[in-house]
């Protein structure tokens, strides 16, 4: 994680900015730099890839975002407010993107195609390939290229003003300080024709043209890697059926999304999205979850049934009760999740930031010495080079730099020019968001969410995988295989309603099939009261004509005093080694045992299978006995020297850093419920399924919804990818600037004749970018 990132003592009220301006990593560097430098701002990390900024403040912070707006704003960036708690929050997408004008991306492609038709227009007119004198008219060329500065390279000067003045100077600097130095030495050498420079109006032109047309491609190449949030917003729909009133005076009226409140009756008809999270009153249909989740089959829904905003009607109409607004839908949560990933930077991602963030100075000084160096030294060491280029047709006095120069001071300043514009902090600073918001963005198309880039390292280095088990390696439904009692006197019926109603306190897996039972025998649940979980033990709590009852693991019972017969000692052991778990039921003495049984997820054994494949030391960790765990085991073909039993939450975390000790790599956990939540914290990388509970699923760095364990290697190999990716990514950025920039300064020149024009270096400038995005692009050519 980066150091802007660590987490803090205390908690902190997260703020999210759109900012605009940013162009490189450079301008990234100086936002959060600003930011941090802020009252009361613990946090902050910002995207160029989605121009946002994450702030993370004190919590009595009043009115916090007006004052970061104002100092961003005197930098040169337009920022604003993003509610994170807009009614319409899972629409904002789309909004946003509706909003974002095309029609002046599109305007500003035309004008750098104009620019650049008009550039090379000149230079055959001013060669006699072109029968329009006009063109070669020094004049014109000194009024075009005024006009393209004054209008389309207008924003381009004044943000880099901004910049520089500001102290941290970036892309438009460069650009800006390239265009304006060749200008203002035509401009010169026009008014002034005694200082004997060439004019080469036509430069700064076509530079700009090359500009603004790389930034159009690479905005579109931008747009197509926030596809996947696209994809996630339309999938809750704008409007939804209303149901008014009932019986007979029944209507239906189409409202918006946003108006939803918990409570409101809906009528789903077939070929529908569910608006927002419901639960089914009436009817029974066939639902397509498999954009959220990745299920391939149809959930079979009917009444009682929740489902998740976005699931697809395919069968029958349904009447449903909203239980969440739109804000809260899993929609509206799966975009959150995915927006926080793209925010939360990589660890790798920390270097190039401060690399990005002191590359405008360091080019803007190469530049000043190449300048200096071709003036004073370099033309008085090899003269050739003032006629190393080929001739050139002259009208008026009207020169193309970077195609021939006849003096020491225009060389000096056409190199100078070139080492300003061919320079790409862009690539830099886009090199990882890219990669890591397309390969976050494929996860949650496959219904597997990254908590951020950091998450996503993270699990490319894994080295060791340890799996809890109930519910994570077993479906998670048990259900009641037998039961012995303790009093002669007492009955099933009343032993099943005990523990049902003290299980009815929590969410583990195994309360599911005492509830169960509970239900199939008809059993109300008795009141309870002060209820406890003790995490890896079981539930106690004061319960009505009880007093207080316990419900847990056998030998819990034993720990706090509870007797139990060698018969019944048996009957424990007898079940456990046939693969059950075991629960004691207990008053002030013991009322009886029940066997549960849970079988193993029908895609585990392959799952296990392709994590060993990719190198992984895979473990399981629980606080089942001996006997049900090795079952398990057996089944899964796990060896016994990965398993370990009757462990505690603190155990577990014990067993986490042991292995983190002996581990090359970090180490993951995979867990569901909140007997999993302390391992799944500790772990470096901690997964939780869908199904668990929400502690599990918020202190996962990993959620893996639906209950495909296969998703997990499908993960584990998606983060690899990301990862090689940001490396290629950052090889090409690194590796094009130290090449690129000794060509443009010169160091060929001499021995070769080989010298770099601003226009060809703005195009190289454009194409590195772009080269960084659709390298990134690629991780999606599968979906």
């Amino acid at each position: 994680m980066s150091p802007e990132l660590e987490p803090a003592a205390q908690p902190v009220a997260p703020l999210l900015l759109d900012v605009e301006g940013m162009k490189c990593g450079g301008c990234v560097r100086a936002v959060e730099q600003r930011l941090l430098a802020q009252p009361g701002v613990r946090q902050a990390s910002v995207n160029l890839l989605n121009r946002t900024a994450w702030v993370g403040l004190d919590p009595d912070v009043q009115e916090p975002a007006q004052p970061l707006i104002e100092a961003l704003a005197a930098m040169g960036y337009s920022a604003a407010l993003r509610s994170l708690d807009d009614e319409d929050r899972p629409l904002s997408l789309a909004q946003r993107q509706q909003q974002f004008s095309w029609w002046q991306r599109w305007r500003q492609l035309m004008v750098a195609l104009l620019l650049l038709v008009f550039s090379v227009s000149g230079h055959l007119a001013e060669a006699g390939q072109l029968p329009l004198a006009p063109l070669a008219d020094i004049r014109l060329h000194a009024l075009v290229a005024t006009a393209a500065l004054l209008l389309p390279g207008r924003p381009i000067l004044v943000q880099g003003w901004r910049s520089a003045w500001a102290g941290a100077p970036g892309m438009d600097t460069l650009v800006g300080l390239g265009m304006g130095s060749a200008y203002l030495a035509s401009l010169v050498a026009l008014l002034w024709p005694a200082v004997g420079w060439q004019c080469f109006f036509n430069e700064p032109v076509m530079l700009l043209g090359f500009v603004l047309m790389g930034r159009f491609l690479e905005e579109r190449a931008r747009f197509r890697t926030g596809r996947a949030l696209q994809e996630l917003a339309r999938l809750q729909p704008d409007q939804a059926l209303l149901v008014l009133g009932s019986g007979a005076q029944v209507r239906l009226e189409p409202v918006r999304v946003g108006a939803l409140r918990p409570g409101d009756r809906l009528r789903l008809l077939p070929g529908d999205r569910v608006p927002v999270d419901s639960r089914v009153l009436e009817g029974q249909s066939s639902l397509d979850v498999s954009s959220l989740t990745g299920e391939p089959l149809p959930l079979l829904a009917g009444v009682g049934q929740e489902l998740a905003a976005g699931s697809l009607n395919l069968q029958a109409t349904l009447e449903l009760e909203v239980l969440r607004p739109g804000r809260e839908s899993a929609v509206a949560r799966i975009i959150a999740l995915v927006e926080s990933a793209q925010a939360r930077k990589a660890p790798i991602q920390t270097l190039t930031d401060r690399v990005a963030g002191r590359f405008s100075v360091v080019v803007m000084l190469l530049a000043l010495g190449t300048f200096l160096f071709w003036w004073l030294i370099g033309a008085q060491l090899w003269p050739q080079v003032l006629s190393a280029a080929p001739a050139l047709h002259q009208h008026g006095g009207h020169r193309s730099l970077g195609l021939a120069a006849e003096t020491p001071f225009v060389l000096g300043l056409q190199l100078s020019i070139a080492v300003l514009v061919v320079a790409c902090p862009c690539a830099l600073g886009l090199a990882t968001p890219t990669a890591i918001t397309v390969g976050s963005g494929r996860a949650a198309r496959s219904g597997v969410l990254f908590r951020g880039g950091d998450v996503i390292e993270a699990a490319s280095r894994l080295g060791t995988l340890f799996f809890d088990k109930t519910g994570t390696l077993t479906v998670g439904r048990p259900t009641v295989r037998a039961v012995t009692l303790a009093d002669p006197g007492g009955s099933e019926s009343t032993l099943i309603q005990l523990a049902a109603s003290l299980e009815a306190q929590t969410r583990h897996p195994l309360a599911h099939a005492l509830l169960q039972r509970a239900q199939q025998l008809e059993l109300a649940l008795l009141e309870v009261s002060e209820a406890s979980t003790l995490a890896g033990d079981g539930v106690q709590a004061q319960v009505t004509g009880h007093g207080l009852a316990r419900v847990g693991r056998p030998a819990w019972l034993l720990q706090e005093g509870v007797e139990m017969a060698e018969e019944h000692r048996q009957w424990w052991s007898a079940q456990e080694e046939q693969g059950a778990t075991v629960v004691a039921v207990a008053t002030s003495q013991l009322q009886g045992l029940i066997a549960i049984d849970d079988q193993p997820r029908g895609d585990a054994p392959e799952a296990l299978a392709q994590l060993r494949s990719m190198g992984l030391q895979l473990g399981l960790l629980s606080g089942d006995r001996q006997a049900p765990v090795r079952h398990l085991a057996s089944q899964l073909g796990l060896p016994q020297e990965e398993l370990a039993w009757e462990l505690l939450p603190q155990q577990k975390l014990e067993r986490i850093d042991q292995a983190r000790s002996a581990s090359s790599g970090p180490v993951g956990m995979v867990g569901d419920g909140i007997n999993d939540a302390p391992a799944l914290a500790a772990a470096d990388l901690g997964i939780a399924v869908g199904t668990g509970t929400q502690i599990a699923i918020d202190t996962a760095d990993l959620v893996v919804l639906g209950e495909r364990l296969e998703a997990i290697p499908m993960a584990l190999r998606l983060a690899r990818q990301t990862m090689a990716k940001v490396r290629q990514n950052l090889i090409w950025a690194f590796g094009y600037n130290l090449v690129v920039l000794p060509i443009a300064a010169g160091v060929l020149l001499p021995g070769f004749g080989v010298v770099l024009s601003p226009p060809l270096a703005a195009l190289l400038m454009a194409m590195s970018s772009i080269t960084v995005v659709v390298n990134a692009l690629l991780l999606g050519r599968h979906d």
